[in-house]
C-alpha cells in the first residue's frame, strides 16, 4: 500500500440504494466514512434499472428478514421525501385476479399482509377493483388493494441520499474499484485498481451483483451472487392507458410477475421479465421477451398500445437465496456483508441502513451523534414543476432557466448545469439527475446540447465525454 493512505472508521463498498442509505445513516454520527463506487457515478449498477416501487408488505412471510425490513423501510419514505429532493407518491398497489382460482392466492396475500402489519390492506370484489382502477380489464374477478404502496424515482432517490451523506461529511469516491484488501493489526488496508489506497476499521460490502467477489477478495464468506435479468418496456407519458395505481398480476412461486407501473414522472413502465443469466453485464433485450411483457400487460389493461412504446431496456438484479444476507462476517474481521438484496430491496433500503448501523454498534463501533447533522437537501427548482409566473421569476434571476434543452421532459440549461456542477459528468448521470434524454425522442434532439454544456462546464474535449464512464465514449475522430 502507498504511504499516507487516508484512514476512515467505515468504508462502504457500493453506491447503490443500499450503500447510499447505509452511508447516510452513518453520517449522523461522529465518524469518518467513505463511500466507494467502481462506476463513474452513483446508482449506475443494479439501482439504475429498477421498477421504482415502494412495496405494500404482502408478498413475503414475516419470517424473512426482507419482509420485516420491507415493512419498516416503506414507512420511512414520507419522512425521507420531506428531507430529500426526490419524487415519491404513495399511490397504492393492486393485485388483479383474472380467474376465480387465483382468488385463493389473493386471500393468502391478504392474510400475509395483515400478519405483516400492512396498513389499510383490503380484499376487493370485481366492482371494487374497477372502482379503484377503471382501466383494468373487465375480466378481472377481484383482487387486493394495498394503499400503502407507492412509486419512487430510484436514481434520484440514490442521488439525494448521497448528496445528504456528503453534506454531512461522507467522502464519495467514484471510479474506485476494489482490487485488494488486507487486514493489518486492527484495520483494513484497501487498494483500488488505479492505485488509490484507504485504511478502514470496518468495511461494509454493499457491492450488489459483485458482493461475492468483494467477499472473496477480503477473505470473507464464499457465496455466489446470481444475476436475474428483467426486461422492460417504457410507454410515453401521453399514453391513454396509464393507471393510477401500480398493477400486479397474481404472483407465482418464482416471480411477482410482470407489472404495470405509473412512474412518478408520468411515463408507464411494463415488466420485468425474470431470466437467470451468467453474464452480469448482459443488458441486451430481445423481441420475444418484450412481446411477453406486452402481452402480460394487456391481460391486465387491454388498452395498452405498442405505439406508445418509447424505449426498452434491461436491468439485472442480484439474488443468493430466498432472503437477504446481512450479517457481520464470521470469517473476516471488520466486515459486514450486505448481499442478495433482491426485491423488495429498494423499499427495504432505508431500514437496511438502520439495521447495518445497529450491527456495527453491537460489534463495537462507537457511535456519538453529530450535533450539526442536517438531514435536509435543498430542493432544485425544475421548470416542469413550475407555473408560468414562477418560471418567469426564476428566469429573471437566472436566464439559463429560459433555455429549454430537453423539450420532451421540459429540462432547462440551468438544470443541466447544476447536474454537472454536482459531479454528474456523463450523459447518463445528467439523464438520471434531470430526466433530459428520457422523453419521447430519447435524446435525439437534446444530446448534442448536453454534450456542449458538459464540455463548457468541465473543460473536457468532445472525445472525453462518455455515456456512462470509461469505455463508453460518445464521439471520436475528427469533427
Amino acid at each position: 500500500m502507498k504511504a499516507g493512505s487516508e484512514s476512515f472508521d467505515v468504508v462502504v463498498v457500493g453506491a447503490g440504494v443500499c450503500g447510499a442509505n447505509i452511508a447516510r445513516r452513518l453520517s449522523q454520527y461522529e465518524l469518518d466514512v467513505a463511500l466507494v463506487e467502481k462506476e463513474a457515478d452513483v446508482s449506475f449498477g443494479v439501482s439504475k434499472a429498477n421498477s421504482g416501487i415502494v412495496h405494500g408488505g404482502f408478498h413475503h412471510d414475516r419470517k424473512y428478514l426482507k419482509s420485516r425490513l420491507e415493512v419498516q423501510g416503506a414507512m420511512l419514505f414520507d419522512r425521507l421525501r420531506a428531507e430529500l429532493d426526490f419524487p415519491f407518491v404513495r399511490c397504492g398497489i393492486l393485485v388483479a385476479a383474472m380467474h376465480e382460482d387465483e382468488m385463493r392466492s389473493v386471500e393468502q396475500l391478504y392474510m400475509r399482509g395483515v400478519d405483516n402489519g400492512a396498513i389499510g390492506i383490503e380484499m376487493c370484489s370485481r366492482e371494487r377493483m374497477l372502482e379503484l382502477e377503471p382501466k383494468l380489464s373487465p375480466d378481472v374477478v377481484g383482487g387486493l388493494h394495498a394503499p400503502g404502496g407507492g412509486i419512487v424515482e430510484p436514481y434520484r432517490f440514490v442521488f439525494s441520499l448521497v448528496e445528504s451523506a456528503q453534506k454531512n461529511g461522507v467522502r464519495l469516491m467514484t471510479g474506485w474499484k476494489l482490487a485488494r484488501g488486507q487486514w493489518r493489526g486492527d484495520r483494513w488496508e484497501l487498494g483500488s485498481e488505479d492505485g488509490r489506497s484507504l485504511r478502514a476499521r470496518w468495511v461494509v460490502n454493499a457491492a450488489g451483483l459483485y458482493a461475492d467477489e468483494v467477499s472473496r477478495l477480503l477473505g470473507g464468506e464464499d457465496f455466489a451472487v446470481h444475476g436475474r435479468k428483467g426486461e422492460y418496456y417504457l410507454l410515453d407519458r401521453m399514453t391513454k392507458s396509464r393507471p393510477g395505481k401500480v398493477v400486479f398480476p397474481v404472483p407465482t412461486s418464482l416471480s411477482k410477475g410482470m407489472l404495470i407501473v405509473p412512474t412518478v414522472e408520468g411515463t408507464v413502465l411494463l415488466g420485468p421479465t425474470a431470466t437467470s443469466v451468467e453474464d452480469k453485464e448482459d443488458f441486451s433485450t430481445t423481441r420475444d421477451q418484450l412481446d411477453t411483457v406486452l402481452n402480460s400487460a394487456r391481460n391486465l389493461i387491454p388498452g395498452i398500445s405498442e405505439s406508445d412504446v418509447i424505449t426498452s431496456f434491461a436491468g439485472i438484479r442480484s439474488f443468493i437465496e430466498e432472503d437477504f444476507y446481512i450479517e457481520v462476517s464470521k470469517r473476516a474481521p471488520g466486515l459486514v456483508q450486505v448481499a442478495g438484496i433482491q426485491s423488495p430491496g429498494l423499499t427495504a433500503s432505508p431500514a437496511i441502513g438502520e439495521y447495518v448501523k445497529e450491527l456495527l454498534k453491537k460489534a463495537g463501533l462507537r457511535l456519538v451523534e453529530k450535533p450539526g447533522y442536517d438531514p435536509f437537501v435543498p430542493k432544485l427548482p425544475r421548470a416542469k414543476d413550475l407555473g408560468p409566473f414562477e418560471l418567469d421569476e426564476l428566469v429573471a434571476r437566472n436566464p439559463a432557466y429560459g433555455e429549454m434543452v430537453c423539450r420532451c421532459e421540459r429540462v432547462t440549461e440551468a438544470e443541466i448545469v447544476e447536474a454537472v456542477r454536482r459531479g454528474h459528468r456523463t450523459l447518463d448521470g445528467v439523464k438520471y439527475f434531470t430526466r433530459a434524454q428520457m422523453g419521447r425522442c430519447q435524446g435525439g434532439f437534446c444530446t448534442y446540447k448536453i454534450i456542449k454544456i458538459i464540455m463548457r462546464e468541465t473543460g473536457m474535449g468532445y472525445d472525453e465525454v462518455t455515456k456512462r464512464g470509461p469505455g463508453s465514449r460518445v464521439l471520436k475522430g475528427e469533427l
